[in-house]
């Protein structure tokens, strides 16, 4: 008895030294395919393959941890808080190529060159949605509203229009949601006309489109989203999980807008 009580105890502690779950929250997943335009860090392809007539929309990429997930293998810090492991700040979206080679490479791709690299890829990202924001217009905004109007809303009427400055304290948002409002408030005028061009058409349009953020603004905050992940996730939720850069940058326009002037973030 004595001898089987001894041999089990290595097996006690070698449970104990097992890393966390690969498990990640929706914040973490807004975030990275949000901040990553939903392609590759290191080559940029794009990792989710759209949709066909007879397929679902698929995600190819892989997420790669800049600390090694465990404590031993590729970038391994055993010192490394675990629970900070599969936070966004340590992950980084990779394609499945570009994922196996940094592992298999760990002394080129370094925590400091993944941090690098995920840092240049994130501001490639900033840089690619302003270039394309000037070639919204009338046609880019029919096309993305489409697609909002048809989404299940009801309609809007409890709310209170709040100053965009306390919208930003109040739920939480970072300079970098701030970054990418004034970026899209750059199309305030253009989207303004096109909302009124079509109130003219369909007097319940401004309603609709408005309502179709607000119940998704509800039910991401239902699934915990908050801050910077909840304005990706609209972001993301506007685009249609769409990496284009001239569509996303047509959602944000929209997005901005309706932040500016109705009733989106009144929590």
């Amino acid at each position: 008895m004595t001898a089987q009580k001894k041999a089990a105890k290595p097996k006690r502690r070698a449970a104990s030294s097992k890393p966390p779950a690969r498990r990640y929250s929706p914040k973490t997943i807004k975030l990275l395919f949000g901040f990553s335009a939903a392609r590759c860090s290191k080559c940029r392809r794009d990792v989710v393959a759209e949709a066909t007539a007879k397929d679902p929309a698929v995600v190819l990429g892989k997420i790669a941890h800049i600390v090694g997930h465990s404590d031993i293998g590729p970038r391994a810090e055993p010192t490394f808080a675990k629970g900070l492991r599969n936070q966004y700040p340590n992950l980084l979206l990779l394609c499945g190529l570009c994922h196996d080679l940094v592992d298999a490479q760990d002394s080129t791709f370094t925590c400091g060159q993944l941090r690098k690299l995920k840092k240049e890829h994130e501001s490639w990202v900033r840089d690619k949605l302003a270039q394309a924001m000037p070639q919204i217009g009338f046609a880019e905004l029919e096309v993305l509203s489409k697609g909002l109007l048809n989404a299940p809303s009801k309609p809007v009427t409890t709310f209170k229009v709040t100053d965009p400055a306390k919208k930003m304290k109040r739920n939480g948002l970072t300079s970098e949601v701030r970054h990418s409002l004034t970026m899209g408030l750059a199309k305030a005028r253009e989207v303004e006309g096109f909302v009124s061009h079509m109130a003219a058409i369909d007097d319940s349009y401004p309603e609709r489109l408005k309502a179709g953020f607000v119940a998704n603004y509800e039910n991401f905050r239902k699934k915990r989203l908050r801050g910077d992940s909840l304005f990706e996730a609209l972001v993301q939720f506007a685009a249609g999980g769409s990496s284009d850069f001239k569509r996303t940058a047509t959602s944000l326009a929209i997005l901005a807008y309706l932040f500016e002037k109705c009733e989106v973030f009144e929590r």
